[in-house]
């Protein structure tokens, strides 16, 4: 069994009532995630409090990347770290040190959390989806959960899809090609469960 964060878990008991206070977070089909296993929670992204607001609702805990700006302060970067929070630089080489990172993340059974997007989106409106998530997907040959967040009213609705395997996301022999198109099924996925969650929310208003 794998040794608990302590560190994440008091934060995380800490900061839930405070953010169920401001967020109103509303979690659907947690039964989605498994108790055990490698896995990768694939989200889109809309606010800072994200990472957060996922982490809160699930018993296990969710590795994160974080952008590289954030470990520039010194005090904030320990405080990332101590999460298992790890840093990286979009749009630069160094970024495949992240992606190996978080491979070694998932291959010793973790649940790893990435932004599939590779940024936060301004508006409701999806942005083109990254490649980071079918990559590490592919070489460690572990499942992706697509999980979307939507604003409604004051509400926060995060939804967990059913785990995606390989060949769900098909992958047949790897190869950029295969990369893009797998990014492209995550995020459709990602897309059913905001009108999924649209719908509902129509419907009881």
């Amino acid at each position: 069994m794998k040794k608990k964060n302590l560190f994440y878990c008091f934060w995380r008991a800490l900061v839930r009532p405070f953010f169920h206070l401001i967020y109103h977070p509303v979690y659907k089909c947690i039964e989605n995630i498994p108790e055990e296993g490698a896995y990768i929670l694939a989200s889109n992204h809309r606010e800072a409090a994200d990472p957060i607001n996922i982490g809160i609702g699930l018993k296990r805990q969710v590795h994160f990347m974080a952008k590289a700006e954030l470990f520039e302060n010194k005090f904030l970067g320990w405080f990332l770290r101590k999460l298992d929070a790890f840093p990286v630089e979009r749009g630069t080489t160094a970024a495949k040190g992240a992606i190996q990172h978080f491979e070694k993340v998932v291959e010793d059974g973790n649940l790893m959390g990435i932004f599939i997007e590779g940024t936060r989106s301004k508006t409701d409106d999806f942005l083109p989806p990254k490649n980071g998530v079918s990559l590490i997907a592919y070489d460690t040959k572990t499942p992706v959960i697509p999980v979307c967040i939507t604003i409604i009213g004051k509400r926060r609705v995060i939804h967990f899809g059913k785990p995606l395997s390989l060949s769900e996301m098909g992958f047949d022999k790897g190869g950029a090609r295969e990369f893009r198109n797998a990014s492209r099924v995550i995020m459709d996925h990602i897309k059913a469960l905001r009108e999924e969650d649209l719908a509902e929310a129509e419907k009881n208003a």
